[in-house]
C-alpha cells in the first residue's frame, strides 16, 4: 500500500501512468483508458468511461472467483470469425503484434458473456398476460408451427491412440452405437446422458430447449416412436444419437416476442446484481486527475 500510496502522490509523474480510479485491489490508470478518453469533452463522459471500466473489473474479479473461463473451442471459433471478418487466415491473424491484446478482449468478452448466463441461468422468468399482450401486439395472426424437444448424448471425442478425425468419427460411432444397444435394452438414455454426454445439457439428462422442425436432422427426429433411440446423426462438433420427449405447436412470432420480454427481465436482473456487487466494492474515484 506504501508503493500504491507513492505512486498517487508522486511529484512530477507522468500523466499517463497517474492512477485515476481504485476497485477493490484492482487500479484504473489513465494509459488504461486514454484511447477512449481522446473525444471526451467532459467531466461526465470521462466519468461514465470509468464506471464502464470499474464494472469491467468487477465482473471479471467475480469470474475469476467462481472460476468462470471460456473454452479454447469458444475463443478459437470467435478469433477464427474475426480472421474470417477480414479476409485473412488464422496464422496471419496470429502474426500480428496486436494479436495478444486481441486475444486477451475476447477472452474478456466471453468471460463476462459466461458470467452473466451462471447468473440469470436458474432464474424463472414468469410473463404475465398483460405483459404479453403489451409487448407482444399483432402476433397472433400466424399459423401454429411445430415443435419438438429431445435428449441427446452428443460425443466430441474418443480416447483413442489415433487421432485422426476420420478414426476419431469411427471411435465416436462405435461408442454410441454400444449406448444405443443398452438403451434399446432397457437402459437409461437420461442416466447414459449424464454420464457420457460431452455437451452442457448433460447435466439436465441432453434435455434440449424447444426447437422448430425445419431441418432434416429434426424432421429425423421428429419422426420417432416413443422411446425410440435415433440413429447416429452429425452435429457441430461431434456425433449424437437422441430420443424425442416432447411436442407442442405454437405461433412463431409470439415465442420470439416472449424470449425478447424474458431476456429484457434477464438483463435487468443481471444489471441489479451488478449493481449490488458496486455497492459491496471498494471504489475511489479520483475526478481531479481527469
Amino acid at each position: 500500500m506504501a508503493l500504491l500510496l507513492f505512486s498517487l502522490g508522486a511529484s512530477g509523474a507522468s500523466n499517463i501512468n497517474t492512477i485515476i480510479a481504485l476497485v477493490n485491489e484492482s487500479v484504473i490508470t489513465f494509459k488504461s483508458i486514454e484511447n477512449q478518453l481522446i473525444d471526451t469533452h467532459s467531466l461526465d463522459e470521462k466519468l461514465e468511461i470509468i464506471d464502464s471500466q470499474i464494472e469491467f473489473i468487477l465482473q471479471i474479479e467475480k469470474a475469476n472467483q467462481l472460476e468462470v473461463n471460456p473454452s479454447q473451442n469458444d475463443i478459437l471459433e470467435v478469433l477464427t470469425q474475426v480472421a474470417n471478418n477480414n479476409n485473412i487466415t488464422l496464422e496471419q491473424l496470429k502474426s500480428y503484434p496486436e494479436f495478444p491484446s486481441l486475444r486477451l478482449e475476447i477472452i474478456n468478452r466471453l468471460t463476462i458473456l459466461e458470467l452473466q448466463q451462471i447468473i440469470t441461468k436458474d432464474i424463472k422468468f414468469n410473463l404475465t398476460d398483460d405483459e404479453v399482450n403489451i409487448n407482444c401486439i399483432n402476433t397472433n395472426n400466424k399459423n401454429n408451427v411445430k415443435q419438438i424437444r429431445i435428449a441427446q448424448i452428443i460425443i466430441s471425442q474418443v480416447e483413442n491412440p489415433d487421432k485422426t478425425d476420420n478414426n476419431q468419427e469411427i471411435a465416436a460411432r462405435n461408442f454410441l452405437l454400444k449406448l444405443s444397444d443398452h438403451i434399446v435394452k432397457g437402459a437409461s438414455f437420461e442416466a447414459f446422458a449424464r454420464l457420457h454426454s460431452q455437451h452442457p445439457s448433460y447435466t439436465n439428462g441432453g434435455l434440449s430447449e424447444w426447437m422448430f422442425v425445419n431441418t432434416p436432422n429434426i424432421e429425423m427426429l421428429d419422426s420417432l416412436q416413443n422411446d425410440e433411440v435415433s440413429k447416429i446423426y452429425e452435429i457441430d462438433g461431434g456425433w449424437a444419437i437422441a430420443t424425442k420427449i416432447d411436442e407442442r405447436y405454437v405461433n412463431p412470432d409470439l415465442e420470439k416476442c416472449k424470449k425478447k420480454i424474458i431476456y429484457l427481465k434477464a438483463q435487468k436482473f443481471y444489471a441489479d446484481w451488478l449493481g449490488d456487487l458496486r455497492d459491496s466494492a471498494y471504489i475511489k474515484i479520483y475526478s481531479d486527475k481527469l
